[in-house]
């Protein structure tokens, strides 16, 4: 089953039964917010505003513990689909209940920041579900049948075959082929990865240059130089195949590296707060 196929599982999960109850509590904490009457205006000190806290301080906790919920396979309501599902849409309701929490009051506080980390965490969420639906089928696409273990045995096998085809040109050429061996084609940090741009790949600099000498089409006769700009365009080929897999890994994996680290801040955010507010009640 596809990526496309296993996102639409989890967020149509029983009929979307998670986002009609998610919309469900939404609708209630509006009415409620609109309905009671709050003197002097709305706020998180209010019996309302306690409630509403409460739910969200709840659902929080309760949201963080998908990562241990993965661990155990279940089938039935309680599925891990089922689970994911309950946690994308509630985790969604959250804007709702803890912005109506704040009562629209925010400072530079304790309080602000752990609402700004919630939304934080909820947007790297909804980018975690974006990628999760379109990129597991693109990087199949991209990969030709192949996995990425194959592919760098395709590179090396082509810079063997570069070393050896090497050997009769000139010293400079030699040189220029040598750079393209010795440099990391995947050097350049997670810019580079996520961008999928390396200019200063000595591959396609010399490519470049080699080509100048053989010309647009080379005949692959006899001429060593002829054998080795042909090796450097299919390493230029292979090398583009395996940056656009290494960038797509990147960007379903990329945001975990915000989502799990803030939860953990939102976290200790959320105890501060909870903590200063009863302790000045």
């Amino acid at each position: 089953m596809g990526g496309g196929a296993l996102h639409e599982g989890f967020l149509r999960h029983a009929r979307f039964r998670w986002l009609k109850v998610s919309l469900a509590i939404s609708a209630i904490a509006i009415l409620a917010y609109a309905l009671i009457d709050s003197s002097p205006r709305p706020n998180g000190g209010t019996p309302l505003g306690y409630t509403l806290g409460t739910i969200g301080a709840l659902l929080i906790l309760w949201l963080t513990l998908l990562g241990l919920r993965k661990r155990a396979m279940t089938r039935g309501r309680w599925s891990l689909k089922a689970w994911t599902s309950a946690h994308v849409y509630l985790g969604l309701s959250l804007v709702v209940i803890a912005t109506l929490h704040t009562g629209f009051q925010f400072g530079w506080n304790v309080h602000t920041l752990a609402y700004a980390l919630m939304l934080l965490v909820i947007l790297s969420g909804i980018y975690g579900i974006s990628v999760y639906a379109a990129i597991p089928a693109a990087l199949s696409s991209n990969r030709e049948e192949m996995t990425q273990t194959q592919m760098l045995d395709a590179l090396r096998a082509i810079d063997r075959q570069l070393h050896d085809a090497a050997q009769p040109l000139t010293r400079h050429q030699a040189d220029l082929v040598r750079k393209s061996l010795d440099q990391d084609p995947f050097g350049g940090g997670l810019v580079a990865r996520l961008s999928g741009r390396y200019p200063r790949c000595a591959t396609q600099r010399t490519f470049d240059t080699i080509r100048e000498r053989t010309g647009p089409r080379p005949d692959l006769g006899d001429d060593p130089l002829e054998r080795v700009d042909a090796l450097l365009e299919r390493k230029i080929a292979m090398l583009a195949q395996l940056r656009r897999h290494l960038r797509l890994k990147a960007l379903l994996e990329v945001w975990l590296y915000v989502h799990v680290p803030v939860t953990f801040a939102l976290i200790a955010a959320l105890t501060a707060h909870i903590v200063s507010v009863f302790f000045y009640w």
